[in-house]
Parts: structure tokens; C-alpha cells; sequence
């Protein structure tokens, strides 16, 4: 993952139309990670929300960690605020969580990407593993878990994790590093049902008119910026 100064700024606009069109994308674009992200805080619709699958210690790292993939920024809210962490715990009590949506038998090998999930975790033991290997990591290296390091410390950590840095026997880092950012950006782009993007933020990002009954009136204008704000199947609607 390269430093701040290895790369040009990029912006958050990139950041999602990168994750749409299915390009690989790694944490530290300069403008996704930046300061002006509240350290840890479980701001706006994750306040009163109490997870079932996550446990106190595991939410505090979820939330640390949302917060430094998809920090509040001048283009919108970030990860936290618009319920990225709620989407993720939602997840981990669906058919996808327990592994049943893949071929989940043995032989588990090492393979290329292209032949498709080899491990024998399903993404609830993922998490489960990853989040105390990463916080028994923090303590040795600074005597703190990860919610409650600084922000120059958590990215350094999680640097490590994407290149697979740590490790405790169990699982590598950057199969629960790749699981997490996957996750986050699912969460940050869904539908506001699912959890995540309660306030469109992202789909009003990036131009995405969700789930209009019809396009009648602007279907003849191609290459025109869409003029109305988007709508959730739940009827929520971005201004």
C-alpha cells in the first residue's frame, strides 16, 4: 500500500466508480484516507444500533476500521455514518456469513483467483479470527488494541494486514483485510435496506438513480447528467 506522497490525490468519486467496475483497489488512495475522519466514533444510525453477531471488543475494531477505509471527507459522509458496520453485522447473520452461498467441501489448496474461494473460513470465522489477530497484534506492537490507536498507527496497521504482515497461525491478514474492504465497500454502495448508505450519499456520489419506477422523461437524453436524486427499494429517497 503506497505512502501519501507515491501517488497523485485521487478522489472518493474514483474511489467508487473503481469498486463498481470491479477494478482492484487498494486501501490508501490519499483522499480515502485522510484526517478529517472522526477517530473512532459510532456516529449518526450505528448510535443506537446493537449488534448480534459482533461482540463489544470486535464492534470497537469494526467501527475503527470503517471509519479509516471510508473516512468523512469533503465529498460526504463517510463508512461509520452512513451504517457501513451495521450492513457488516447484518451480513454475518445471512445465508452469505455462514458460507452457504459457496462450495464449502475439501480439498482447500491454494489456487488462482480466477477458480474462486479456496479457504475453509466462511466470512463469520473470518471476522472472528481476523479482528483478534489484529487486536493481539496492536497490543504487542503499541499496548493497545486497534480502536484505540491513533490514526497514523491504525493505517500502518492495516498497510500490514493488506500485505499479509501478520500473521498468528491461524489465518493471514490479508484474506481478512481483503474480506473487510470488500465488505465495506458492499456496504457503503447497497441499497439503504440492507444497512449501509442510509443517507444515498454514495449512490448520489456517483450519479445513480437506484430504483426508479421509470425513466420515461429522461431515457431519450443520453450522456445527460441523471436531474433527480436516486431512490431506495424501500422508498427512501436522496435529494
Amino acid at each position: 500500500m503506497p505512502k501519501d506522497k507515491e501517488k497523485p490525490q485521487t478522489t472518493r468519486r474514483d474511489f467508487l466508480r473503481k469498486s463498481l467496475s470491479l477494478i482492484p483497489l487498494t486501501i490508501v488512495a490519499p483522499s480515502v484516507m485522510t484526517s478529517a475522519s472522526a477517530a473512532t466514533g459510532s456516529e449518526g444510525v450505528v448510535n443506537d444500533y446493537m449488534p448480534n453477531f459482533f461482540n463489544n471488543s470486535e464492534w470497537d475494531f469494526i467501527l475503527a476500521a470503517v471509519d479509516r477505509l471510508i473516512p468523512v471527507d469533503e465529498n460526504g459522509p463517510g463508512g461509520v455514518s452512513e451504517g457501513v458496520p451495521i450492513f457488516i453485522d447484518k451480513q454475518m447473520e445471512m445465508p452469505y456469513g455462514w458460507g452457504q452461498l459457496w462450495y464449502m467441501h475439501p480439498p482447500f489448496v491454494s489456487a488462482i483467483p480466477e477458480l474462486g474461494y479456496q479457504s475453509h473460513f466462511v466470512p463469520r470465522e473470518i471476522y472472528r479470527q481476523g479482528i483478534k489477530m489484529l487486536n493481539n497484534h496492536c497490543i504487542k506492537k503499541y499496548g493497545k488494541p486497534f480502536h484505540l490507536l491513533n490514526i497514523a498507527e491504525q493505517d500502518n496497521i492495516l498497510r500490514e494486514a493488506e500485505k499479509d504482515a501478520i500473521q498468528d497461525g491461524n489465518i493471514n491478514s490479508k484474506l481478512f483485510f481483503t474480506q473487510l474492504l470488500e465488505n465495506t465497500k458492499e456496504g457503503y454502495l447497497a441499497d439503504p435496506v440492507h444497512g449501509g448508505n442510509q443517507t444515498l450519499a454514495s449512490w448520489k456520489l456517483i450519479g445513480f438513480p437506484g430504483a426508479r419506477a421509470d425513466y420515461l422523461d429522461t431515457v431519450h437524453r443520453p450522456g445527460q447528467p441523471y436531474p433527480y436524486g436516486p431512490v431506495s427499494i424501500s422508498r427512501k429517497r436522496g435529494t
